[in-house]
């Protein structure tokens, strides 16, 4: 799994949508085995960035406290 990638769930201060991203990148640089994408990939990277973010985003918002 992607090790380097830090929980975002009861962060203080909260994350950050520049966290997100940044911990959505890494997730699709891993599963991608790509740390920069060929020009023909970028755009398919891009895009995957930017779902996986609203993703990631709608389930810390819905996620509940202890």
């Amino acid at each position: 799994m992607c090790r380097s990638i830090k929980k975002l769930r009861a962060q203080e201060p909260a994350a950050t949508p520049e966290d997100v991203s940044a911990a959505a990148q890494q997730f699709v640089r891993k599963i991608s085995g790509y740390r920069t994408p060929s020009r023909a990939n970028e755009a398919a990277f891009k895009l995957a960035v930017a779902e996986i973010s609203v993703a990631s985003e709608r389930l810390l918002a819905s996620l509940e406290g202890r």
